[in-house]
């Protein structure tokens, strides 16, 4: 899930995430009570400390056990696969590039929910065009620098403008453990899809499907619905 907690904490290890995927799953499927519910049940405690989602606080998860920080003066974003110009992004291309905001709610599929977090980057499909599309592409793989997290998205889903690479969150540089300094925020998801230490953007011919897909969770996780209708509840 490589979600977070709003303040530092440290990681909740692969074993204890593996844990909740059975019950993360029946989240997914039975809706917001349930997930409140299984939620609570799986509140961490220790090391973490026990921020309960009614706290308003985010949970930090990771599937390694650490991940190498990158510096904002060296950090890029590569942008790959059936494009037209291949690209690394430094943090000041981003800049240059149209800047988006979004308010907006961060659903974990585990249950918990933080309200209205201000996000600041660049919409997906912003950069998308910078580089050029091929007629070819059909999807979108996203890898982050910890060498194991992956996600993807179709490319309708990629060209939504609600899909950032975020660069800032609540009005701060995003931090190493929120995922930075880079990071996937997909808004109309569960969090799971927002793939945190974004280093690798790859255009594919086909959905692949990322981490957690790959054990069981569903490909199109859209908040509240099984598909991406936009009049649908989010």
């Amino acid at each position: 899930m490589n979600e977070e907690e709003r303040t530092e904490g440290t990681p909740v290890g692969r074993r204890v995430v593996l844990g909740m995927l059975g019950l993360g799953v029946a989240g997914v499927a039975v809706g917001a009570s349930v997930q409140d519910r299984v939620s609570r049940t799986l509140a961490p405690v220790g090391p973490i400390g026990d921020v309960l989602p009614a706290a308003g606080g985010f949970r930090y998860y990771s599937v390694t056990d650490s991940v190498k920080r990158h510096s904002a003066a060296t950090h890029r974003v590569a942008v790959s696969g059936l494009v037209g110009r291949p690209q690394a992004f430094r943090l000041a291309d981003l800049a240059r590039l149209p800047q988006t905001t979004l308010d907006r709610d961060f659903q974990c599929v585990t249950g918990w929910r933080v309200p209205d977090v201000h996000w600041v980057g660049v919409a997906l499909p912003d950069l998308l065009a910078a580089v050029g599309v091929s007629p070819q592409a059909r999807a979108v793989r996203f890898t982050s620098f910890d060498g194991v997290y992956t996600e993807s998205l179709t490319l309708e889903q990629a060209r939504r403008r609600d899909v950032l690479v975020a660069t800032q969150m609540d009005g701060k540089p995003v931090s190493h453990d929120h995922g930075g300094p880079t990071r996937l925020y997909v808004a109309p998801m569960y969090g799971y899809k927002s793939l945190k230490w974004l280093g690798g953007i790859e255009l594919t011919g086909k959905v692949e499907p990322g981490y957690w897909e790959n054990l069981g969770y569903d490909v199109d996780a859209w908040v509240g619905r099984s598909n991406g209708r936009d009049d649908a509840p989010t």
